[in-house]
């Protein structure tokens, strides 16, 4: 168990040994989850060979006894949902920080169940003859997209020690750096270039009138637009980007309006069955009338896999001008609702996608939210003549979200994964 143990006892050339170490750790969730820092106990089995020649590479594994907190009472994980990786220091006869990690391998863990982590593998090219001890350091949960890091807060006594010898590798002198393979850090997510979204088909414009006449058409298309949102979480905050297109047709004095994402922005992190996933966005209103008219989309009329994009079906609603002349339609705040919480999600910038000569109805959208068509399910409109709203009054509901696709254990993570670039539908 102690430093050193296996040296005293002997233990022949290669033969592994093990020891257990407890420290004190704290972990910190993702920012914005709302919930406080953890402070508790990791414990940690180190095994390494007992002895080696310089210039041998040793295969070291990091076994967790204990991790520092508990899957917190709020929502299950999913099985192979969590990934550790971490840090341990080599000192003595040489130092090195060895890059550690396991697969994203763990049964399913219950609300307030005890967590379960991989084991982690690393390697060390020993340079130097001498005592070489090797100490765990911190280390980071990743679940899906979200990271929790955690780092002791005592000093950590070394797990093993290796003893290292001249033998035929290399001189018994000096301390070179060991050259160790990094592991990639799960926190880091690429953001590719969003590619160029298809053209789509300009919008008319009709030249305006004191009428608000448009010559007897009633279809009206579009542009597509590349729209950058930003997507709120209980987490902080992903972004994505998708190409975006507004029609309409006339019916009276109003509009039916479609709204048609192009590519989807997000993926599934878990299975998520039929009538659990519902679209709702403001089309903000610019030009002659002010306001925003909320658009919706059906539930999810199939389970949708875990790792699949989620696929933002058509958005309808009805416009109601609120003012005479040349009125633009953009795209606004996305709201996706999901087994009962939200994630809102702000253009970072908008663009006109549809331009239309309206001409004002009583008690249109100028000023105000305007209507939508209505759903059994529907969400409910902004009646402050501005964006939607982009918070929950159900900070519990919100909990959830962060956790339904993150760091369950040791606090976080975020109800979808955002994936720019991906499928063009």
């Amino acid at each position: 168990m102690f430093t050193g143990a296996a040296v005293l006892l002997g233990v022949s050339a290669g033969q592994a040994q093990a020891a257990e170490v407890s420290y004190a750790t704290k972990c910190v969730p993702p920012s914005g989850i709302g919930l406080p820092d953890v402070n508790g106990t990791t414990k940690v089995d180190i095994t390494a060979p007992a002895t080696a020649e310089v210039g041998d590479t040793v295969d070291i594994v990091w076994k967790f006894t204990q991790a520092a907190s508990k899957n917190p009472d709020i929502i299950d994980l999913p099985a192979n949902s969590v990934q550790p990786s971490g840090t341990l220091k080599a000192a003595g006869a040489q130092s090195a920080d060895i890059a550690m990690q396991g697969p994203r391998e763990n049964p399913a863990i219950p609300k307030g169940g005890a967590m379960t982590l991989s084991d982690m593998k690393g390697t060390l090219k020993l340079t130097a003859a001498g005592q070489v001890t090797l100490t765990p350091d911190a280390y980071v949960v990743n679940a899906l997209s979200t990271d929790t890091k955690c780092a002791p807060t005592e000093a950590v006594r070394p797990a093993v020690t290796i003893t290292v010898t001249a033998g035929g590798g290399g001189s018994g002198s000096g301390s070179g750096s060991p050259s160790t393979s990094t592991s990639p850090d799960p926190s880091q997510s690429q953001s590719p270039s969003p590619s160029t979204s298809p053209s789509g088909t300009p919008g008319t414009s009709p030249s305006a009138s004191a009428t608000g006449g448009d010559g007897g058409q009633t279809d009206f298309t579009g542009k597509v637009v590349d729209i950058p949102y930003t997507c709120a979480s209980p987490i902080g905050e992903k972004r994505a980007t998708s190409p975006i297109q507004i029609n309409a047709k006339k019916s009276g004095g109003s509009y039916d309006l479609t709204v048609q994402f192009k590519k989807s922005v997000m993926d599934s992190p878990i299975d998520i069955p039929a009538g659990k996933v519902k679209p709702t966005m403001q089309i903000v209103l610019g030009g002659a009338d002010t306001g925003s008219v909320m658009v919706e989309g059906p539930l999810n009329a199939a389970t949708i896999p875990q790792g699949t994009p989620i696929e933002i079906p058509d958005l309808k609603g009805v416009y109601k001008p609120g003012a005479t002349g040349d009125s633009t339609l953009s795209p606004g705040v996305l709201t996706i609702e999901a087994m009962g919480t939200k994630t809102v999600c702000t253009p970072d910038s908008t663009a006109v996608s549809l331009t239309l000569n309206t001409a004002e109805q009583a008690s249109g959208a100028s000023g105000g939210s305007g209507s939508s068509s209505s759903s059994s399910s529907g969400g409910a409109a902004s009646t402050s003549g501005g964006l939607a709203e982009t918070g929950s009054g159900d900070h519990g509901a919100l909990k959830a979200l962060g956790l339904v696709a993150g760091t369950a254990i040791l606090l976080g993570g975020a109800v979808f994964t955002f994936m720019p670039g991906r499928r063009t539908r």
